[in-house]
């Protein structure tokens, strides 16, 4: 765990928690502390409404509502960070010149476990290119990742990117997500749409 009082240099701004932040790496921020002024070490767990009701998926495998109408279901907190990825560059909607050479990145992050590749495709998820991953800062960092695209012919393309850990997890498709009532650990591959003129 960390106790966060600055960011970029500068006291932690008040949304993000001022003056102290408990930060637990590799969880979501669900369970990181804003507005830090005591720490309590309890011997046994106490419920509260957050963390036994509001921060919860639905305690199955899938982590999802299997009926859409059955809202009454055993719930278990929101714990580790599935994998995850995201495309910063090219944004949606961004208008490419055919032939130019454009530098797709993003980041990537899992619970800890680290990233072992990500692959991108630009033809809507039927094929799929790996992509130069960036320096390691650590198991709990962002990994930021590269590939380097150059369109041959003009058109609207679907950019597509999905990480894979070291254990093996790989981010799923949107269609293989089940739905739960937060919308929590949402992790389904990113996409954005650009213009090749």
């Amino acid at each position: 765990m960390i106790v966060a009082y600055s960011m970029n240099g500068e006291d932690l701004p008040y949304l993000n928690g001022f003056p102290l932040r408990l930060v637990i790496p590799g969880h979501f921020s669900d369970s990181w502390v804003k507005m830090l002024s005591e720490i309590t070490v309890m011997d046994e767990y106490r419920k509260t409404f957050f963390m036994d009701v509001a921060y919860t998926v639905p305690d199955n495998d899938c982590e999802c509502v299997i009926s859409g109408s059955d809202f009454e279901y055993k719930r278990k907190p929101i714990s580790v960070m599935k994998v995850k990825s995201v495309i910063g560059y090219p944004t949606p909607g961004t208008v490419i010149k055919k032939g130019s050479k454009v530098k797709v990145t993003g980041m990537a992050f899992d619970q800890g476990k680290g990233i072992k590749e990500v692959m991108v495709s630009v033809d809507g998820g039927k094929s799929w290119n790996p992509t130069a991953l960036q320096k390691d800062y650590g198991k709990f960092a962002y990994r930021q990742w590269v590939f380097q695209w150059e369109p041959k012919a003009k058109g609207e393309y679907t950019i597509m990117v999905r990480a894979i850990n070291r254990i093996g997890n790989i981010q799923p498709l949107p269609e293989d997500i089940g739905w739960n009532a937060g919308g929590y650990q949402y992790n389904a591959v990113d996409s954005v749409n650009v213009k090749i003129v």
